[in-house]
């Protein structure tokens, strides 16, 4: 039986015939060493994936298109619909009216044209004819001494009109209108919930989609876990704060140019404070967003991890619709984070609380946005590569401790 040699080959002799074992080095050159990637700086890993996520949603259809609708919508409610009854009033109504009425209808204004006749007999012709639809003559049995003629129906603006009213004095003339404030406050609070939802399921998505590829392992290899997550975080605030800031933008615009017509004076500086609060407010609902998806590995269980950051955005949108003109209720919400964004802006612009109550709701904030940024990301770090059964957030949250 023939036996291996142990003689070293040629190739494991180094010059001069001493014998070199395989994976060593020889005289004057240093053993190869294995270096692993390095890993980039935590900042500049975060700045490299939100930039590729703001490229994604910048260039992605959907939010160019929903950008655009939503700014030619705010532009359309500023400028075009305030001025429909203008477009479709026509000349005003057709009155009518003798020598001795005339002044009374001319001091309507300009919604009621003024058509002087030659006596009571040719206005009531007019009328019958239907030259005019309506005609004020002089009576001294009626009171104010004046007549309206119609054919069928009481015209009840012309008669309003010209009706002697009481003098009236408001002791609180710059008080808002409450239709008014309903809807500021409906506005504010649809803006900051659909943006919220929209991005924050964007996100959930996103994470989903990645570990369900595997992806994400292959990103972890080179991106530690919590400058990924705060890359997507910010990448998509910023996108989220690009879009509001357009429609405040268009808002402002809008208010600017029509300001003759809409009764909306002072709410330039509660738009700047939502546009403020809400950038602030939705890095910590991205961030949970980002957390309850880590804890899944399918897009059908998201509902379940999501559900929780879900009612606490439904929090401002139906409480400054239930409780705008109760202050002490927006007090109380302008201190809780979730809701703050949405509650600050309309009390400045109802001019309730002091300067300092609304930094106050600032700071709160923050640090409740830092608080829930730290905690997320330790949910996002453990959960990520974990398959299989959903974990609920008592769960999660004790996988911490």
């Amino acid at each position: 039986m023939s036996t291996a040699s142990t003689h070293p080959t040629t190739a494991d002799r180094r010059p001069g015939g001493a014998a070199v074992s395989p994976g060593t080095a020889g005289p004057g050159r240093p053993a190869p060493r294995r270096t692993e990637p390095r890993r980039p700086p935590f900042w500049a890993a975060v700045g490299t994936v939100a930039a590729r996520e703001m490229k994604v949603k910048g260039t992605s259809k959907p939010f160019i298109i929903t950008t655009l609708l939503l700014v030619a919508a705010a532009l359309a409610a500023t400028l075009l619909v305030p001025r429909l009854g203008d477009l479709f009033a026509g000349d005003g109504t057709s009155v009518g009216v003798v020598e001795q009425t005339a002044p009374a209808v001319v001091a309507l204004g300009e919604d009621y044209d003024a058509r002087t006749l030659g006596s009571a007999e040719e206005a009531r012709a007019a009328v019958e004819r239907g030259d005019v639809e309506a005609a004020v003559l002089p009576s001294a049995d009626a009171p104010g001494g004046l007549e309206v003629l119609a054919m069928t129906d009481v015209p009840t603006s012309l008669v309003q009109a010209l009706s002697v009213s009481p003098a009236v004095e408001l002791l609180d003339p710059s008080a808002p209108n409450p239709m008014l404030r309903y809807f500021i406050a409906f506005g504010f609070g649809l803006v900051f919930f659909m943006a919220a939802i929209t991005f924050g399921q964007q996100i959930a998505v996103s994470v989903i989609e990645e570990k369900q590829s595997r992806i994400v392992e292959i990103l972890l290899a080179a991106v530690p876990a919590r400058a990924m997550m705060a890359g997507k975080v910010l990448g998509n605030a910023a996108m989220a704060i690009l879009q509001v800031a357009l429609i405040a933008g268009a808002l402002l615009l809008g208010l600017q140019i029509n300001g003759d017509v809409l009764p909306l004076d002072g709410l330039g500086v509660p738009i700047l404070w939502f546009v403020l609060m809400f950038s602030i407010g939705f890095v910590m609902i991205a961030a949970l967003y980002a957390a309850a998806a880590s804890m899944v590995s399918r897009q059908e269980d998201i509902g379940s991890t999501s559900m929780p950051v879900m009612m606490m955005i439904m929090l401002p949108y139906f409480g400054v619709i239930f409780f705008n003109d109760n202050p002490d209720a927006l007090r109380i919400m302008s201190f809780i984070p979730f809701s703050a964004p949405v509650a600050v802006p309309l009390r400045i612009y109802l001019e309730q609380g002091q300067m300092w109550e609304h930094v106050l709701a600032l700071v709160i904030l923050v640090v409740s946005t830092a608080l829930a940024i730290w905690l997320a990301a330790a949910i996002y770090e453990r959960s990520i590569l974990r398959t299989g059964k959903a974990l609920t957030w008592r769960q999660a949250l004790q996988r911490q401790g």
